[in-house]
């Protein structure tokens, strides 16, 4: 099957790197190299004809022109920019058009310029972008739409596929809110939160016509499971090194890929070591997991972003007594190696309409930074190198440091604990730790690294009031919106006995 040319226009300096990342992009998109072969006029080998008579029959040979248009007018012909002039000999020849505008003001652009996106607005969609991963988000969008009505593709990738059977009526609208809150916190969303939730979802790729994408629903739906049963999460934890009976703990998680992701990590978190030090070393106390929360979190977030949602398996997490694995349902992108993920590398996500909103709230850094952080990480810390392994699914491995890998001022010393406490569970434990005077149970949370607050209710705060070791300042109004915890005298001499 002979590939769909691109010409992606622009050849100023302005974008230089964007040019070059969405070659790489769409060589490497399982689905968009399949289909697309990208034409970048440098990439061309020495000749002996002029540049413009090149570029303007590459222009006649390709399917879909692709503009990028910044601040910068360009090279003149002629009075005519280059791009410009690569524009209308594509208009001239009924190509498909694609144009992307960065998110600069008008007054940020040169006249020319100006001109020339007034233009190409006059009959012709165009959509905004402020960086090169949003770019790469519109343009799959975009080359998604492309293949349906042209029919080369029956139905489109499983974040893009619209729902049949979904409505905006599914999804949660203080979901989409709270998620523009964030969002334009974290990362400067242009949108305000009063703005139609239609808008936002448009913004995001993620309607068609009215109706919803599997994207949508994923993100903010009031209930995925109901159109996606295997979009969960399976936890479990093990004493030992196998996968023997009895399971300790086992935990079944739902809700959207934010709730998944918190409820997630934090299984995790209330099963690992939770160590403090003293203030004789540093200023503030110093505290840490025995694996570092920022690449469990990496881990988790990988496996639910770029899983395979087509795919009948589930998410899985093991805990084990010497390592974490999690398990995704999923692939690399096409000719990548395992190799490639231990260094900086450009980012192909699997589902990149679901995993540009979870950038966007924070839960997803750019660059192709996360599985080499977790490899520089775990290095920092001493800890063996993580595996990612590809078989018949993708797995990442992260080592849980030995007895005698932990630093001393951080090992644990629950073997001197009193028999009247050894049956005190590891996140109980972790809740005596840090519980220092009065905390309320949002402080107790962030000092612990915690999200989901069922999760930290039941396993952490409940039982320790059950054991009385800890007391309400107002324990006749649970409820009370000043409410806050303190030690009891048992939990103080167990407090003591951990430090």
């Amino acid at each position: 099957m002979a590939k769909i040319k691109i010409f992606i226009s622009s050849v100023q300096k302005e974008f230089v790197s964007e040019r070059e990342a969405l070659n790489e992009y769409i060589l490497s998109d399982s689905l968009l190299g399949r289909f697309f072969e990208p034409f970048l006029f440098e990439l061309l080998p020495a000749t002996n004809e002029q540049p413009k008579a090149v570029y303007l029959k590459e222009v006649e040979q390709s399917a879909i022109y692709l503009g990028l248009l910044g601040t910068e007018y360009g090279f003149e012909d002629k009075g005519v920019s280059v791009t410009e002039r690569e524009f209308d000999h594509a208009t001239l020849h009924h190509k498909t058009r694609l144009v992307f505008l960065s998110s600069h003001s008008s007054a940020e652009r040169e006249s020319k310029q100006n001109a020339f996106t007034s233009k190409a607005q006059a009959d012709l969609v165009r959509r905004r972008f402020s960086n090169v991963e949003e770019l790469k988000t519109n343009i799959y969008s975009a080359l998604v739409n492309y293949l349906i009505e042209k029919n080369k593709i029956q139905t489109g990738p499983f974040d893009a596929a619209i729902n049949p059977t979904a409505s905006l009526e599914d999804l949660d609208s203080n979901k989409i809110v709270e998620f523009v809150r964030t969002a334009r916190a974290k990362r400067g969303f242009p949108l305000q939160e009063s703005a139609p939730i239609k808008d936002v979802l448009t913004h995001l790729n993620l309607v068609n016509n009215g109706k919803v994408s599997n994207s949508a629903i994923l993100l903010f739906g009031k209930s995925p499971q109901r159109f996606f049963i295997n979009s969960e999460v399976r936890c479990t934890y093990f004493y030992g090194t196998e996968v023997v009976k009895p399971i300790p703990s086992y935990k079944v998680f739902k809700g959207d890929v934010f709730e998944l992701v918190d409820q997630t990590v934090d299984f995790v978190l209330s099963k690992l070591d939770f160590s403090i030090g003293t203030r004789s070393e540093e200023i503030s106390i110093p505290s840490k997991y025995e694996l570092p929360k920022e690449i469990v979190t990496e881990a988790v977030v990988n496996a639910i972003a770029h899983r395979d949602y087509t795919s009948n398996g589930s998410v899985q997490v093991m805990l084990f007594k010497d390592r974490l694995v999690v398990f995704n349902p999923g692939s690399l992108p096409m000719g990548w190696t395992t190799e490639k993920l231990k260094k900086i590398h450009t980012s192909v996500p699997a589902n990149p309409l679901l995993a540009e909103p979870m950038y966007l709230k924070g839960y997803i850094e750019r660059l192709g930074t996360g599985t080499a952080d977790i490899v520089r990480i775990a290095k920092k810390e001493g800890l063996k190198e993580p595996e990612f392994i590809q078989d018949d699914s993708f797995k990442t491995i992260l080592y849980r440091p030995s007895t005698d890998q932990a630093p001393t001022k951080y090992r644990p010393s629950t073997d001197q604990v009193p028999q009247e406490f050894r049956g005190t569970s590891v996140e109980v434990e972790s809740l005596i730790k840090v519980l220092n005077g009065e905390l309320s149970r949002q402080e107790i949370q962030q000092v612990l690294g915690l999200k989901h607050k069922g999760n930290f209710r039941e396993n952490y705060l409940e039982p320790a009031l059950e054991l009385e070791l800890i007391r309400m300042k107002h324990p006749d109004s649970p409820n009370h919106p000043k409410q806050r915890y303190v030690l009891t005298e048992k939990g103080v001499v167990l407090k003591r006995t951990l430090e």
